[in-house]
This record gives structure tokens, C-alpha cells and sequence, in this order.
């Protein structure tokens, strides 16, 4: 059983109701409410960081907070077993859904030293599609599987039948593409010899962009004629494409003090875009001692690919921010002492703003109406429990 948390006011209410029939009205009769997915996991129980990860589940609600459910549950069909939400399909049919699972030795293993142990034996993990009319699973990086550990599974732009996702591989991590029946798997940087992550496609699925060994890679989308982007920083992270597909934004400088930057997608006119003013750059999600530190917070695009939204740290907050391509910066929080802001992520149309938020030593999800900063909740977690990883249903009425 779930217990529903939620609360929303009446006033905001009305305003998120408002605009999801308008939503629906421009699109087919049948065109569901748009939907949220997110996850939520334990934070504080004993036994370090398996003992609460394990717990994690991922879940649906509506853009106005109502109706919380689970979703996937029979993929946490045994001990050790855990789901999160991870994306959607263009078409807002399917949910991405990583599920995971660790044997208990390999967790007693990993918390006595502090470290990841990444073996066949102890591991497990995969990338799936949900159908949320029909529950039904579908487990596509099990296809000719390459690794035991597949995550980051997207739809590739433009290409209904073409997928990515990324794949652990002797110690290494490598970006694939795949078809969408989950053969003939891809590797992109099969020759490269780095651990490459981060990995993103350009709108129009020519291109693509991925960190190796902490440098930023852009390629044909077949992995062919890789640019190295020469940004003279020792730690880049996580390039992903604006919309239009002019310039690609990333994170640059040094672990744990790196900040917005773009360039071109030529690899030229980098910049630093925003100054985070000391934030770490990551959200730790449990309350308890965690040798990993934490869930990366890196910035995103607004969807007028004009405009930036990030976290930076003032005093002793991560508040929110959005600043135009020209280096124009604004303020969009002002909250009490001790808040952490995390994860932005705008709507399809652009005026929403989803995000994460700790208060009061909880991390629950809340929403954002950009034209005038009017919030409501989208979660209210008690403490000891925390929602991340939100993602917003696309509207497939929106070219993407």
C-alpha cells in the first residue's frame, strides 16, 4: 500500500488544472493528463548505502499531484531488487524504467570498503519499457546482451526504430546505440579504450556527445570522426545538445568545483556561461554514510533553447537560477535557511519548472510556475524518505 503525501493548494490546484485541459484539448480526446514519473527510496536506515538504495521504487503522479502510484512493481520481485525512473518515450507511451539488483555479499563487500565492486556474480542491471496503458515489461538491453550493467536507455531523436544506452564492459563504460527490438547493439567507442559516459544525441540524431575520461567527445552518430572539445579543464561532465542543435552544454573545471559552459557544435566559441559559486555539483540522497557522495546536479536546457536553468550555492543554500545565453542570470528561489535545490527539469511547454528540493532534512519534488514563481508540492515525504530523479511526460504534439 502507498500512502499518499501529496498536497496541493486549491488556488495552484486550479491554475495546474487549468493548463492540463488546455493541454488536453489541443490533443487527442483520448490524450491522458501529463504525468510525472520520479523515484523514491529510504535515506536513513542502518546498514549503509545498499540497505536503503534497495528500497528505491519508481513512480507516476499527475502534473497536479494527484493520484501517486507505483509503477513496475514486478520488477522488484526479489531481495536486493529496486526500480527507477529513468525517462519516457517520445510518443509518452512507454516509461523507462532502470532496474537493479545486488547480492548481499557483494553489498557487505562494497560498504566494508567503501567502494563500488562491479562483478556478473553481484551485479545486475537493466534498462526497460513499461507500457503504462498495460504494465507490459519489455527488457531490451537483455537482447544479445553486452553487459550486466546497461543503463541510461533513450529513444534516439528522429529514428522510432534506433535506441542508446550505455554499457559497463570490463570496468569500462561505453555508449551503443541498438535497434528497437534490442539487436544489433552498437559500440560507439569500442576502440577509444576510456570509461566515456554522459552520453547524448544531437535533435536530429546525427550526432552525438558523451565525457571520456572526463573529456568531452562529439561524433558522427555512428562513433566516426570523434572532436576532442579542448576546454583546458581538467574534470568536464554530462554534454548534452539545445534544442536547435547549435551548441552543446556541459560542466567544466574540477571535481566537485566545475561550472555551466558551452560551445558550439563545431567544438568552437567555448564560454562559461554561470558560476555556481561553490556547490559540490552533486545532491547526496541518503542520510546515512555513502562511499558514492552523492547524484550528479548538472544544468539543463530551457525549451526555447535560449536559456539555462541550474543550481548554485548562496550561503549556505543551492538555490535555482536561469540565465540567457549571454551570461544574464536570474534568481528564480529564495528560500530558507538550509535548502537544497536539485535536479531541474522544464516542462514540454516550457512553462513549468519541476525540481527537487531538501527542506527540513527531507528531499521531496516540487513544481514551479515560471511566469510568476508561484510553487506548490508535489511530494510531501516524511523524513527518512526522498523523491528524485523526475521526469515530465513528453507531449507528442511538441516536435522534439
Amino acid at each position: 500500500m502507498i500512502l499518499r503525501y501529496a498536497f496541493v493548494s486549491p488556488t495552484i490546484l486550479a491554475l495546474l488544472i487549468g493548463w492540463v485541459g488546455r493541454s488536453a484539448a489541443a490533443s487527442e480526446p483520448d490524450q491522458p493528463q501529463p504525468l510525472i514519473g520520479y523515484s523514491e527510496h529510504r535515506t536513513n536506515l542502518p546498514g549503509g548505502r545498499h540497505a536503503n538504495t534497495s528500497t528505491g521504487q519508481a513512480l507516476l503522479v499527475n502534473a497536479d499531484g494527484t493520484d501517486r502510484r507505483s509503477i513496475a512493481d514486478a520488477l522488484r520481485n526479489e531481495v536486493g531488487a529496486w526500480t527507477q525512473f529513468a525517462g519516457w518515450s517520445p510518443d509518452a507511451k512507454w516509461a523507462i524504467i532502470g532496474r537493479g539488483w545486488e547480492s548481499e555479499e557483494n553489498a557487505k563487500w562494497e560498504e566494508e570498503h567503501q567502494t563500488f565492486r562491479f562483478t556478473p556474480d553481484g551485479w545486475l542491471y537493466d534498462s526497460y519499457l513499461v507500457d503504462i496503458a498495460t504494465g507490459k515489461t519489455e527488457n531490451l538491453t537483455a537482447v544479445d546482451r553486452v553487459s550486466f550493467h546497461n543503463t541510461g536507455l533513450f529513444f534516439w531523436p528522429n529514428d522510432p526504430n534506433k535506441l542508446g544506452f550505455t554499457a559497463l564492459i570490463d570496468g569500462d563504460s561505453h555508449p551503443f546505440s541498438m535497434d528497437r527490438d534490442g539487436r544489433n547493439k552498437l559500440d560507439l567507442t569500442k576502440n577509444s579504450g576510456g570509461f566515456a559516459y554522459g552520453f547524448s544525441t544531437s535533435p536530429d540524431g546525427s550526432r552525438i556527445s558523451y565525457h571520456e575520461n572526463y573529456q568531452i567527445y562529439l561524433a558522427d552518430a555512428d562513433g566516426r570522426n570523434r572532436v576532442q572539445v579542448q576546454t583546458g579543464a581538467s574534470f568536464n561532465f554530462v554534454p548534452t545538445w539545445s534544442p536547435d542543435g547549435q551548441w552543446v552544454l556541459f560542466v567544466a573545471g574540477e571535481h566537485y568545483n566545475c561550472h555551466p559552459h558551452l560551445v558550439r557544435a563545431n567544438g568552437t566559441e567555448l564560454r562559461k556561461l554561470a558560476d555556481r559559486g561553490g556547490y559540490r555539483g552533486v545532491i547526496e540522497f541518503l542520510d546515512v554514510p555513502d562511499h558514492h557522495g552523492g547524484s550528479s546536479d548538472v544544468p539543463v536546457w530551457a525549451v526555447d533553447g535560449e536559456h539555462v536553468f541550474y543550481t548554485a550555492k548562496v550561503g549556505e543554500n543551492v538555490e535555482l537560477f536561469k540565465v540567457s545565453l549571454d551570461g544574464r542570470s536570474a534568481r528564480l528561489t529564495n528560500t530558507p535557511p538550509g535548502t537544497l535545490h536539485y535536479h531541474p527539469k522544464p516542462s514540454p511547454d516550457g512553462q513549468w519548472l519541476l525540481y527537487g528540493s531538501k527542506r527540513q532534512g527531507v528531499r521531496n519534488l516540487h513544481v514551479m510556475r515560471l511566469a510568476d514563481r508561484a510553487e506548490h508540492s508535489l511530494t510531501n515525504l516524511p523524513a527518512g524518505h526522498a523523491a528524485m530523479h523526475a521526469f515530465w511526460q513528453p507531449d507528442p504534439a511538441v516536435p522534439r
